[in-house]
């Protein structure tokens, strides 16, 4: 351990076993990162095209029901997509607050 981190459990009365476990736990954000990141380009994939002028152009209108089933289906992914945008911004904050408070060696 480097003196800024002997220094900061001296000083605040953290116990070692704290500052020592910041190399796991930025593993573990990292991997929280790396998978959410995988999981929001999977979902954004999935998502269908917003095809808002289509119709004036082909002339077919959807019908109700098929509207209403790709919306659904397409507002679940949209919650995934905003759930992991979160996710990856949190986990990325602590990480860099992990990084500030202790840069091991």
């Amino acid at each position: 351990m480097n003196n800024l981190g002997m220094l900061l459990a001296e000083e605040t009365q953290i116990p070692i076993w704290i500052t020592s476990s910041f190399p796991i736990i930025r593993i573990v954000l990292f991997s929280i990162i790396f998978a959410c990141a995988l999981i929001m380009i999977i979902t954004i994939l999935f998502q269908s095209e917003d095809a808002g002028g289509a119709e004036a152009i082909t002339g077919v209108k959807e019908s109700y029901y098929s509207q209403n089933k790709g919306s659904s289906r397409d507002g679940k992914l949209k919650l995934i997509t905003i759930i992991m945008a979160i996710t990856i911004f949190v986990c990325a904050v602590l990480y860099l607050v992990s990084i500030l408070i202790y840069s091991g060696e």
